[in-house]
């Protein structure tokens, strides 16, 4: 589950080609890229982990259903996101495309044979594990720690530094995915909305509301520093 932290991503790698995985760069590596229909299943819960994936164009969610019915959103991946890079043989979670997404696939075991042979990519693999522990570190603390308003303020903040574009932020995902995502119900998810844009701090652009201008983004900041 990588995601782009406070970290200057000038000095951390964050794609395939940024560790080296290019076809064109090595012989060991075979890149395909595969397009997957809004809601379609990439790969499931305990399945082989035999392929890293990088999102080219689109969005995914990784989830696990708990015992009660319940789904628990562990990470979205965005454009330019790897996942999948875990470190056991079978994957923890399942992962889906939230609107129509391509994907481009590598081997995990050529990206092993390399790293064995370059310090280069054996560091910049390390790196993006490091963050994949960092934002599981981070996210564990916003379910434990944080009130409804503060967990939404805190996936805004992170959401502004990964998707804004011309000042408006287009959130692929719906509510539902959020409030999955967060811990909380719909219902709750909305009214944290509607407040925040009741004190001025965001604004909503288009019936769906899921294009958001952010207007105060040091208020947005302070809620999160709230918990």
């Amino acid at each position: 589950m990588f995601v782009r932290t406070m970290t200057d991503s000038a000095l951390r790698p964050n794609s395939l080609r940024d560790i080296g995985m290019t076809s064109h760069s090595n012989a060991l590596i075979s890149l395909t890229d595969f397009f997957y229909r809004k809601g379609t299943e990439i790969y499931g819960e305990r399945e082989p982990a035999e392929y890293v994936y990088q999102v080219k164009s689109g969005a995914v969610r990784s989830y696990k259903l708990l015992t009660d019915g319940r789904r628990q959103i562990g990470a979205f991946h965005l454009a330019g996101d790897i996942f999948g890079l875990g470190n056991g043989i079978e994957h923890r979670f399942t992962t889906e495309a939230i609107v129509d997404t391509t994907v481009r696939l590598v081997k995990r075991q050529s990206l092993e044979m390399v790293a064995e042979s370059d310090a280069m990519v054996a560091k910049n693999l390390l790196s993006m594990t490091t963050i994949n522990l960092q934002h599981a570190e981070d996210h564990m603390l916003l379910l434990g720690r944080k009130t409804s308003l503060e967990r939404v303020a805190a996936f805004l903040l992170e959401m502004d530094k990964r998707l804004t574009a011309s000042g408006i932020m287009a959130l692929p995902m719906s509510r539902r995915d959020i409030a999955d995502y967060l811990g909380l119900t719909l219902e709750t998810v909305s009214r944290a909305l509607s407040r925040l844009h009741e004190l001025g701090v965001l604004g909503f652009v288009g019936n769906t509301q899921r294009q958001i201008v952010l207007l105060d983004r040091h208020q947005l900041a302070d809620l999160d520093l709230q918990s």
